[in-house]
């Protein structure tokens, strides 16, 4: 059966007063990489009274780490990795020694092989065959002589990279898995976010050149972790922000964002079923924006509200689990491209750090399935999405030896990946101008911005949204334009 998860670490919370109305210089709605990142930001540089509110009982958003039966379970493993010295500097200055540097290895899965991601020449020639490698080939040197003119949709972007037959074989199956839409309907911006310098010529490039000379981030063969998994940077990010003077507000509801005018002057909030009211000079929001237009008083027009609804994000459910063995399969994690298997990605947290399991018996593992809420993988009992995730991991033959199921969790995590589908652009135009109307507002992170950003980029905007409430004058939409 399934063991259920411990209450997680309040920070602050003793502070908390109900039906009362109090004054703060900034507030920032949510805890999570960015809205962190910009408290500690203000409280460090200006000492601003500030306050983070969070509806969950943890600090770190999607990137938190949770504890369970001495183990230390990541959701969705968080990469480290940076092009930005402002924001390595902050992770080594909030974790020390206690960041790691890790060695990367990954692979995908697909017609009961396995294939090295990033690409290596041999495994791929070897694994795909002569004939299907001679078609790849013949199919990239046709989408350089014949790109499509039209870039509109992923299909057409990866294309005319990697050539059609690539984007069959690797991209559409697993894209289509994350994304629940097929590849012509999804938007270009996705991939050229999120793959952007990469090609197949990049791609076999990096496979027979130094790494030093890589340019694309999913090519990276080294990244930075902490000892005991992402939520141990943000949950210290957490302390210091109470150290020095600020405060982060678990469990805590946002309800309503009252306006007057063109700015925002207070914000009603939830907790233990009371609601306090918070007044502000300043706010920042992680909060999903099709959700955040929905909670400004007085409401916004009709044709806000329809592009807001028309904002759609795709969730994901991790199947955590501890397995009794010793020797586990090598990779980090692994893609699962097969069509017949529902599961998307493996996560193995030993090979992320070897602090993560308290045994050298243990093997940690984060099955991951992407849905929408409510669909059926939603609807799933704990004990049903346990009992499908060992069933498919166990067809993948990963683990030589004999293993045991010691005990597992479910996580469901909403909203986690904004979906570029080919009417987002023009609704996220509306959303913007609205929101733009409020001077004292500023919207942050991959929900507040409707932007599939990595974490680097998320810390970064928290960052600037800070330093904008301090005088500077940073436009955090060119973050990762």
């Amino acid at each position: 059966m399934v063991k259920s998860i411990p209450k997680m670490l309040k920070i602050g919370s003793d502070k908390f007063e109900t039906k009362t109305t109090q004054m703060a210089d900034v507030i920032i709605l949510g805890a999570g990489p960015a809205g962190l990142s910009g408290g500690y930001e203000l409280v460090k540089r200006n000492n601003k009274h500030v306050f983070l509110f969070e509806k969950d009982g943890q600090a770190g958003g999607i990137s938190k780490t949770i504890k369970f039966r001495g183990c230390f379970f990541d959701l969705g493993g968080h990469r480290f990795h940076t092009d930005l010295p402002e924001v390595s500097g902050l992770w080594e200055e909030i974790l020390g020694k206690d960041f790691l540097v890790r060695k990367r290895l990954s692979r995908i899965y697909y017609k009961n092989k396995f294939f090295n991601y990033p690409l290596t020449l041999a495994n791929a020639f070897f694994g795909l065959g002569i004939l299907e490698s001679l078609v790849i080939v013949s199919s990239y040197l046709k989408s350089k002589i014949l790109p499509s003119k039209n870039e509109k949709t992923m299909e057409q972007w990866v294309s005319n990279r990697f050539g059609r037959k690539l984007f069959k074989t690797f991209f559409k199956t697993y894209t289509e898995k994350v994304w629940g839409i097929p590849c012509d309907k999804l938007s270009s911006d996705w991939s050229a976010q999120r793959i952007k310098n990469l090609s197949l010529f990049e791609a076999i490039k990096n496979s027979v050149l130094p790494r030093g000379k890589v340019k694309a981030k999913t090519l990276i063969d080294k990244f930075y972790y902490p000892k005991y998994g992402p939520g141990m940077m943000y949950e210290e990010m957490a302390r210091k922000i109470v150290e020095y003077g600020g405060e982060v507000r678990l469990d805590s509801s946002v309800r309503e964002l009252i306006a007057e005018g063109s700015e925002i002057k207070s914000v009603l909030i939830e907790s233990d079923n009371k609601m306090g009211r918070y007044l502000a000079k300043n706010f920042i929001s992680t909060i999903p924006v099709n959700q955040l237009v929905k909670m400004i008083s007085p409401g916004a027009d009709k044709h806000v509200i329809e592009a807001a609804d028309g904002l759609r994000y795709r969730s994901f459910i991790s199947v955590s689990v501890i397995l009794k063995c010793s020797n586990s399969f090598p990779d980090n994690w692994i893609y699962v491209h097969s069509p017949e298997i529902k599961l998307g990605r493996i996560q193995n947290f030993r090979n992320w750090s070897p602090f993560m399991v308290d045994e050298e018996n243990k093997t940690t593992l984060g099955l991951e399935y992407f849905c929408n809420e409510n669909d059926e993988f939603w609807k799933m009992s704990d004990d049903e999405m346990i009992k499908l995730g060992l069933e498919e991991f166990a067809k993948l033959n990963l683990i030589a030896e004999k293993w045991e199921f010691l005990d597992g969790f479910v996580v469901r995590i909403p909203k986690a990946y904004p979906v570029y589908d080919s009417s987002y652009i023009k609704n996220m135009k509306i959303v913007r101008k609205y929101l733009d109307t409020f001077s004292n507002l500023q919207t942050i992170g991959r929900n507040g911005m409707f932007r599939y950003n990595n974490m680097d980029h998320s810390v970064l905007s928290g960052l600037w949204a800070a330093r904008n409430v301090l005088g500077e004058k940073n436009d955090i939409w060119d973050i990762n334009d």
